[in-house]
Formats: structure tokens, sequence, C-alpha cells
């Protein structure tokens, strides 16, 4: 790219004396941490703790890591300590770190793209077995989540995933995460435009790059060509959209400054079409504008989208273009909305190639080791050896024979994988919760899973897309504001008194037809033992009202609030 070499940590300082402070913007000459993370990342770069994993750490045991490196920079290679069990969430927000630490790790393998063959997903499924007790939850980003994980046996984990090429560098930390990607990206009848060459070439480039290593905060990314806008775009820091420009043809659409947590906001068009050779050029603008001017002063405000925020796309669109490519991009139109509004791929669909891929839905992401090695032999015995996971939590199997779809999905049935879930098991998220996570408040995947039971047994014939997230905190890592039902934990009081697990609920939210946020219901909550009343009250209530065609999203923006409680 034109000129990519923006201030660095070791740049020299152009600030003058008494300036004030600002936002601890690299660009503008402040370059002095400003906070304990920044000055942590300034100490030493978090893709150096490696060397001290494999050479003390994992010889010497837990007690000998640094708490720096314990608490911060080991997250640049995908490892954050779990939560302690037993303690309860009322403990959540007052206990110092290492009163909640574990002396075992929760352990992230990036998956770029949801791309992995059998070989890998049997090596994910091994390690899960031998080293994490089984647990291997697929995440909505693409990932695979390990818990347990001691880090005595972290060197030997590395050797196995790398050399089957898979890796877990950069899968946490203030870098560029995971690439979200189509899971049907070159297979997909009707693609508009394969983005699988720009993600590897971006992964190349910025991937355990120090160039890119220390960013204000986390930085998420999506490519997507498909029309079902399967990567949550519009909550990304940056995303490319598959379009077909009216003179160059099929590129994408450059998206920035989305994220949910506490500040959710639906990010914006740069009205930029850029073809699939230029993605990588532009990302690492993108990534280099967050770099040098996003704000380090704070980290709630660390993120990109208070920078687009701040200031708007015009602006950004201008200073990715003078500063950091050096050239004009060409106009470009927006995507079309999709026609559906699932969008996970689930079911059974035909390629391009005459083959057909499968989908299947565990539930709340929550599988095992044992289970992704028999999805691997079953991948090898009725396709090509290649699977994928996607960003709602599901799995796909590629290249499947006509002859062989129904054998495969029967097969797949009997470990409890079903291609035809019903609407709640489909649509239901759920984060890690306070099982292994040291910021939930509530549990959460067994909550999912007994909800969806409950739901099927009490709803069989309902037959609407409705999606129901839930989160163990208000950091909203299942998306709950853009879930048709988004539950975010906390504690309340039961209707005796007594404090309880309950949460706050978001109604309406989408993403992909009409983004937008949830409705807040002043006084919306419900404990966790009513949960199932609630939510199945509610979509009796849609049932009855909805008119022909309308959405849960819909008819919530319009119900009365007595119909939403």
């Amino acid at each position: 790219m034109a000129d990519n070499a923006k201030p660095t940590a070791a740049a020299p300082a152009r600030r003058k004396a008494g300036r004030h402070r600002g936002e601890g913007q690299w660009a503008k000459g402040h370059l002095t941490p400003l906070n304990p993370n920044e000055q942590t990342k300034k100490d030493d770069d978090g893709l150096n703790v490696r060397t001290r994993i494999e050479t003390i750490y994992s010889k010497q045991g837990f007690d000998s890591i640094d708490g720096a490196d314990l608490r911060g920079r080991m997250r640049w290679w995908g490892l954050y300590t779990q939560r302690k069990p037993g303690i309860d969430g009322g403990k959540t927000a007052v206990l110092e770190p290492e009163e909640l630490d574990d002396k075992y790790f929760m352990l992230r393998v990036r998956i770029d793209g949801g791309r992995l063959t059998t070989r890998q997903l049997r090596v994910v499924g091994e390690i899960s077995e031998e080293f994490g007790r089984g647990t291997a939850d697929i995440t909505d980003r693409q990932n695979v989540q390990y818990h347990w994980i001691r880090i005595e046996d972290m060197p030997e984990i590395w050797r196995r995933l790398e050399e089957v090429g898979l890796s877990t560098t950069e899968a946490c930390g203030d870098t560029p995460r995971v690439i979200l990607g189509s899971p049907v990206a070159g297979i997909a009848e009707d693609e508009i435009v394969d983005g699988t060459p720009a993600i590897d070439e971006i992964h190349r480039r910025v991937v355990g790059n120090p160039a890119f290593s220390n960013l204000p905060r986390k930085f998420k990314s999506a490519i997507s060509g498909s029309p079902l806008l399967d990567v949550a775009h519009e909550i990304n820091d940056v995303a490319f959209v598959g379009v077909d420009h009216p003179e160059h043809g099929p590129g994408f659409d450059v998206w920035v400054g989305g994220g949910l947590s506490t500040n959710p906001k639906i990010g914006v068009r740069l009205g930029a079409w850029v073809g699939v050779d230029e993605v990588p050029d532009v990302f690492e603008g993108v990534i280099g504008i967050f770099r040098d001017y996003g704000y380090r002063r704070l980290r709630t405000r660390a993120r990109i989208k208070f920078l687009v925020a701040d200031w708007g796309a015009e602006r950004f669109r201008e200073v990715l273009e003078e500063e950091y490519l050096g050239r004009k991009l060409v106009d470009g139109p927006a995507p079309e909305a999709p026609l559906q509004q699932w969008r996970d791929h689930v079911g059974v669909h035909r390629q391009k190639d005459g083959r057909y891929y499968v989908g299947f839905a565990p539930r709340v992401g929550r599988v095992d080791g044992a289970t992704l090695t028999k999805i691997a032999d079953l991948a090898e015995a009725h396709g090509s050896g290649r699977v994928r996971t996607t960003a709602e939590q599901k799995m796909i199997v590629l290249d499947v024979p006509e002859e062989q779809v129904a054998s495969l999905s029967e097969e797949l049935g009997a470990l409890g994988l079903t291609t035809t879930p019903s609407p709640f098991r489909r649509g239901t998220m759920a984060c890690t919760g306070i099982e292994f996570c040291k910021l939930a408040i509530v549990e959460t995947k067994g909550r999912g899973q007994s909800l969806i039971e409950e739901l099927e047994r009490r709803m069989p014939d309902f037959d609407q897309p409705v999606t129901i997230n839930i989160n163990g905190c208000p950091n909203s890592c299942a998306r709950i504001q853009v879930a048709d039902i988004g539950l975010k934990g906390q504690l309340m009081l039961d209707e005796n008194g007594e404090q309880v697990e309950g949460y706050q609920v978001h109604l309406g939210g989408s993403l992909g037809l009409e983004p937008g946020f949830g409705r807040k219901v002043r006084g919306l909550k419900v404990t966790a033992a009513a949960l199932p009343d609630y939510v199945e009250r509610v979509l009796h209530n849609f049932q009855q009202q909805r008119t022909d065609g309308e959405r849960f999203a819909q008819w919530a923006a319009r119900a009365e609030e007595g119909d939403l409680k």
C-alpha cells in the first residue's frame, strides 16, 4: 500500500511541552501511555510472551507467571485465565483478579473464514479430549474455545495445532483477531464474489506482524460475498460486503465502526467499492488508522467505533484515501437486503458444482472433542474432507454428493446434530457464561440448552424465525442488542425478595434485513426460573398479533408494552 508507515510505539514523540494529553492518539504525538494496559503493551509486545510460556512458565507452572503476562500479554496467544469454580455472580465485580483466577485457561483457536479440513478438525477434537476435559465450544466468531487448559501443556498444544496449519496467534488481545468469512465462500450458487483470497492475504500481512500488534483495543473484521450477509458485518470494526458494481462488476462495499458491548453502534458505509485484490490494502489502511488515531486514554472509548462516530464516514474515508492509500476509492452501491432472515446455512443446499453442503446446529455452540472427531469422520466418509464453522455457532460439511446427503444427515442426527432444527434450537445463542468467564454474572450455556428443550416441548408448532441470545454480562459477546429476544444477565430479586439470577430483556433487535437494536421496556426483567414462561408468553402474543409476513422484530417495535411483559 502507498503509505502505512504511521507512528509506532518506537517512533519519537512529537508532543509539545505542556500540550494536553487528549485521547492518547499516536498520530497526534501522544506516545506516553495513559493507563496501565497501554504501559504493559509498551513495556513488551504481547507477541513476545510465547517465548516465556515455552521456556519458563510451562516448565515452572502457573505460579511462575508474571502478573502482566497472566492478565494481559498471554491474550495475544489466545489464553485467558478462567473463572475459579464456586464463585457466584455477586462477587464478579468485587473480587480482585487473582481471587477470580483459576489455575486453568480458556484457549481460543482462531479459524479465519471458518475453514477447516477434517485433519484439522480431528486434531482440534483430540486436543480437547487430551488437554481440555472434552470442552470445545464453537463461538459466534467461527473459533473454537477450550477450557481447563494447563500452562504446562501449551507447547505441545501449539505444536499439534501448527503442524496442521492452525494457530492461536492474536486470537485475543488488542490485536487483529479472527477474520470472519462466509462459510460457503467459493462454493455457493448465489455467491456474488469469493473473499477467500483477501482473507488469506490479510492473514499473511497482518497476523503476528508487530506493526499491528499494539492496537488501542481488539479489532474485529469480516469479509463475505454472500447475498445472505452471513458474517454480521454491521457489528464489526471493518467489514467488506459483497456487491455488484454496475461498471466494475463484483466486489465489496466497505463498512467501518460497528460494535456492541455497553455502547452499541451499527457500522457505517464509506460508500466505497473495492475489488477483491484491493481488500488487503484497504484493510491495512483501516487498521492503520485505528492504531494511529484510535483513542488510548480510556479503554471504554478505545474501540474504533468511537473514532468513527466522532469523525463521520466522510472524514474517515478522506484520511484513509489521503494518508494511507495515496489514492481515491471508487464510489459504489450498498448491498441489497437478504431475501431471508436465517443466514446460518443450516440445512441442505446445492453448491455451484452440483454437490451439496449440509449445515447443522449444535445447541448454543456446545460440542465436545469426541463429537468433533466424529464429525471429521463423517465429513471424510460423505464429503471431500472440508468443514466450516459459522458466525452463528453452527457447522457445515461441504462437497457432499447428492446420493450421500440423506445418510450424512441421518448420521449427524444420531449425534444430536440435526440439519432440520426447530426455530428455537436454530436461533438460540449463548456466550460462555459464569461457568468459565470471569466477567459473567449468570449462567448461560446450560440455561440456553434447557430453554430450547422447554420451548420445543411447549410450542412444537412454532415455525417463525426467532433469535434468542443469552449473555452472562453487559459485554454482549452473544449479541443481545441485535437479537429478537436478547437476554442480558444480571442479579435481581424474585417474588420472595431473594437474590437470584435473571436477565434484562431486549426485544426486536436484528441484523441483515433491517439492522437495529432491540427495544428495552422499562422495568422488564425476568428471573432465570421464569424464563421459559416469559418467552412462551411473548412468542404466543407474537403469533396471535402478527400480520401476514411480519417478522418478530417488526411486531416488537409496534407491540403494546403489556404484550411484551
